[in-house]
């Protein structure tokens, strides 16, 4: 099978054609601003639409995971990340090419950029060959740079190339000043003045010397004399210039669209791997899941709110982990317990690994095991909106509603505190009507509620808590455990740290 794309195994895969827009659970999964901080500097690469395109197939998510461990080998990294820096000089070549006036110093950077095209690739070949790579993506692209650089577009564009650097550096002429008169002549072998006189002075050197020349600045734009002086080396020596103006007119289109291609892509690996670095170094693990597009059953440790870490981390402040699994009929998550616990960063984590997994990243946890789901959708309490003239418990049916119609059996849903808007009663009915079409797909979901009832509505229902402080009631751990949701428990505590349990009011009412 021959090279396809670095980031896609086959082009059903995709990228998709045409603009793509931000997914809509972007916003409350938080992935908008993982992309944000992710695509931060790599604008002239366009990486939003990679990171909204999601994969479909294991093997297309595989194909990816092996191409990051390759990336993982410390000279495999070096040499890509080298010939990343390469492609932008050439890049900035080419722009200096078209930014200058003066043509024959547009057709000179036109050829500086097409020389480190030629290195860069060469570089890149005898690296990869040299190195081994072990993931399908960069065996094939290695071996298809192998027979591209043996190809006689390639050879015969490194031919010019050296053939007209070498001509360009054989190229001597002498200037003679003389007041406003500037005369350009063939180079005659005078002696080198400046040379004769270094060394009859370098007898008397007495160790090192304070340097007192003047830092000429270089201004990348000829000047009008310059490119007079220019004109004249030209006509006394035409051979040199006439190949340096049709070498532009023969390899206009010296990039190839593989390369151009190949060096974007890879610069999605590059950039996840940049923003995990900061998490890395604070300890936080991260791992690549495995992957099931059949099994439900899944199974995460130590995993965490990739966004909420990203910031920590910069802060140097800890990161709370937690763990869950899901096993035989079980497919639902109803999360409880009191507010400021954890509860909503934990749905947000659940929803952040599952989309992660869909893009063949490596995702926080020390382990993941994980369904591979078609679509994710998000339902989090919104502010109401008063042009729409639409109260907010019927705009949470309206959203639910559309959620569900679009819901198969192989997605995922992560719900937030929904109708908290309404009375417990309403509620409880609400999201039992809700809880129980869900199940009846036999979806994924975490629901973060008030209502404990949901947690008990059957097996496939699992029930996790947000933890407090044993001995502190209002202090909140952040940890979310798998056991039955239990409020009052969490009340009689709060009520027996102020005081305000029965037997406590009674005495202090008989005193």
């Amino acid at each position: 099978m021959g090279f396809h794309s670095i980031l896609f195994e086959t082009p059903e895969d995709g990228p998709l054609a045409g603009e793509v827009h931000e997914p809509e659970c972007f916003g409350d999964l938080n992935l908008d601003q993982i992309e944000l901080k992710l695509t931060q500097g790599y604008d002239e690469y366009d990486l939003k639409p990679f990171f909204r395109t999601a994969l479909d197939r294991e093997s297309a998510i595989r194909y990816r995971h092996d191409v990051m461990r390759d990336l993982g080998s410390h000279e495999i990294s070096r040499c890509i990340h080298a010939f990343a820096q390469s492609m932008r000089k050439m890049r900035s070549a080419l722009a200096q090419a078209e930014k200058l006036y003066y043509p024959r110093q547009k057709q000179w950077w036109f050829l500086e950029a097409a020389f480190r095209y030629c290195d860069a690739l060469g570089t890149l070949e005898a690296t990869l060959h040299e190195t081994h790579p072990k993931s399908a993506g960069l065996r094939e692209f290695s071996a298809w740079l192998a027979g591209y650089l043996r190809g006689e577009d390639f050879i015969g564009l490194r031919r010019d190339v050296v053939d007209l650097q070498t001509a360009l550096e054989a190229v001597r002429y002498a200037v003679h000043i003389h007041g406003n008169a500037v005369a350009v002549l063939n180079d005659d072998r005078e002696s080198d003045y400046s040379a004769y006189v270094v060394a009859i002075f370098e007898r008397f050197k007495q160790g090192e010397v304070k340097d007192h020349s003047v830092e000429v600045k270089e201004w990348p734009e000829m000047n009008h004399v310059e490119a007079q002086i220019l004109d004249y080396v030209a006509r006394l020596q035409p051979q040199p210039f006439a190949m340096l103006a049709s070498f532009q007119l023969n390899h206009t289109d010296f990039l190839d669209a593989t390369i151009a291609s190949f060096d974007r892509e890879v610069q999605f690996y590059i950039a996840y791997d940049a923003y995990i670095q900061n998490c890395r170094e604070q300890g936080l693990p991260f791992c690549f899941p495995v992957v099931s597009s059949s099994s439900k059953a899944e199974r995460c440790h130590d995993t965490f709110d990739l966004a909420l870490a990203h910031k920590l981390c910069a802060d140097k402040l800890p990161v709370v982990r937690n763990d869950f699994w899901l096993e035989r009929a079980e497919r639902i998550i109803v999360v409880s317990g009191p507010n400021n616990g954890g509860k909503t960063t934990f749905a947000r984590a659940f929803g952040q690994l599952h989309y992660l997994t869909r893009l063949g990243c490596p995702v926080p946890g020390s382990e993941a095991r994980l369904y591979l789901c078609d679509q994710l959708f998000a339902h989090f309490e919104r502010e109401e909106n008063t042009k729409d003239m639409r109260g907010k418990l019927q705009d949470d049916l309206m959203r639910m509603h559309a959620i569900l119609a679009r819901a198969t059996p192989r997605s995922v849903i992560v719900m937030n505190e929904i109708f908290s808007s309404t009375t417990l009663a309403d509620a409880l009915f609400l999201c039992r009507r809700i809880v129980n079409r869900i199940m009846e797909r036999d979806a994924l979901c975490v629901c973060v509620t008030f209502v404990e009832e949901l947690a008990r509505l059957g097996a496939q229902t699992v029930s996790m808590v947000s933890e407090i402080c044993p001995s502190n009631p209002a202090q909140r751990t952040f940890r979310i455990r798998r056991k039955p949701a239990d409020g009052r428990a969490y009340a009689v505590s709060v009520a027996e740290q102020y005081g305000l349990t029965y037997e406590r009011l009674k005495e202090r009412l008989a005193s």
